[in-house]
C-alpha cells in the first residue's frame, strides 16, 4: 500500500449539524474532536507505507479509530461497523454521513505496520496522552493507557471474538446436522452464551472477567470435542467441517494442564499490558 496524505478539512457541515442536533451534550467521540481537533496528520505515518501501490486508508483516521476501539471495548469487526453506522464517529474522523467506511481487516494491517516500523509509541501515545490528560479517557484500576496496553487489549478482544464465533458456528452447524443429539447434550447456559453471533456481543470490561469468559469458552470447546469423539457418539459427527475447525483452533489457542485447567493465548491480556 502507498500513502496519499489526506489533509483534515474539518468536520463536514452536514455531519456537524446532524450530530450536534442529535447529541446536544456530546459523546466521547465528539468531545475528543472538539478538544483536540485533527490530532493525527497522515504524514506522521509515511515511513510505514510504500511510495507506490494501492492508496491506503487514512492512517490518521485509523489511529483515532484504534483509540475509540479501546475506549469502548470493541473488536476490529465491531469498530469497523461503528465507523459505518455511527454519526459521532464520523464527526470525530471528519467524514461525510454517507461515507462507507472500510473493511475490518484494515485495522489489523494498520497495527502490524505500526509495530513493524516502531510507530506505535511515536504516534499512538500522542493522542492517548492528550486524551487522558484532558480527563476524557481514564484507566480502570491498575490498567494503563499507553500504546502497548491499548494494542494488547485490542488483540485479546479479537482473539475472544475468534474463539467464541468459531465455537458458535460449530454449534449452529451441528444443530442443523444433528439437532436431536445436540439438544440432549448442551445445557441452557450454552444457548445464552452462543445463541447470537459473537460479533454482536460487547465483551465485559476488566482483565479477570475477560479471562474467565475466554476460559469458559475454552472449556466448552473441549467438552464439545470430547462429546463428538466419544465412542457412543455418531461417528460422522467428527466429520462435520465446523467441528474440525474447532479442533484446529483449540490446538492453536488453548491448552489444558494435567488437572484439566484451561489456558491459552487469549489469556495474554494481563501479561501483554504490563
Amino acid at each position: 500500500m502507498s500513502l496519499e496524505p489526506r489533509a483534515d478539512r474539518g468536520v463536514p457541515e452536514l455531519t456537524a449539524q446532524v450530530v450536534r442536533a442529535s447529541f446536544p451534550k456530546g459523546t466521547f467521540a465528539v468531545r475528543v474532536r472538539e478538544a483536540l481537533g485533527p490530532v493525527f496528520e497522515d504524514d506522521s505515518f509515511a515511513e510505514a507505507f510504500a511510495a507506490r501501490g494501492r492508496p491506503a486508508i487514512s492512517p490518521g483516521a485509523l489511529a483515532l479509530v484504534s483509540v475509540l476501539q479501546y475506549a469502548e471495548g470493541l473488536t476490529d469487526r465491531q469498530a469497523a461497523d461503528q465507523v459505518r453506522a455511527r454519526m459521532d464517529w464520523k464527526f470525530l474522523l471528519g467524514l461525510e454521513l454517507n461515507d462507507p467506511g472500510f473493511d475490518f481487516s484494515v485495522l489489523s494491517d494498520f497495527r502490524a505496520r505500526l509495530i513493524e516500523h516502531g510507530l506505535e509509541e511515536k504516534v499512538l501515545d500522542l493522542v492517548l496522552e492528550r486524551v487522558s490528560g484532558l480527563g476524557l479517557l481514564r484507566a480502570g484500576g491498575r490498567q494503563r493507557t499507553d500504546s502497548t496496553h491499548v494494542l494488547a487489549a485490542v488483540r485479546v478482544l479479537n482473539r475472544m471474538e475468534f474463539v467464541g464465533e468459531t465455537l458458535r458456528a460449530a454449534l449452529e452447524a451441528m444443530a442443523a446436522a444433528a439437532g436431536d443429539w445436540l439438544s440432549g447434550w448442551v445445557s441452557p447456559d450454552w444457548v445464552e452464551r452462543y445463541g447470537a453471533r459473537i460479533d454482536s456481543y460487547r465483551f465485559p470490561k476488566g482483565d479477570d472477567v475477560r479471562r474467565q469468559w475466554a476460559e469458559q469458552v475454552g472449556r466448552d470447546g473441549f467438552a464439545l470435542l470430547e462429546a463428538v469423539y466419544c465412542h457412543d457418539a455418531p461417528p460422522w459427527l467428527a466429520q462435520v467441517p465446523a467441528v474440525d475447525v474447532v479442533r484446529q483452533v483449540w490446538v492453536q489457542q488453548y491448552h489444558r494442564d494435567d488437572e484439566g485447567c484451561v489456558g491459552g493465548r487469549v489469556k495474554t491480556f494481563r501479561r501483554a499490558g504490563r
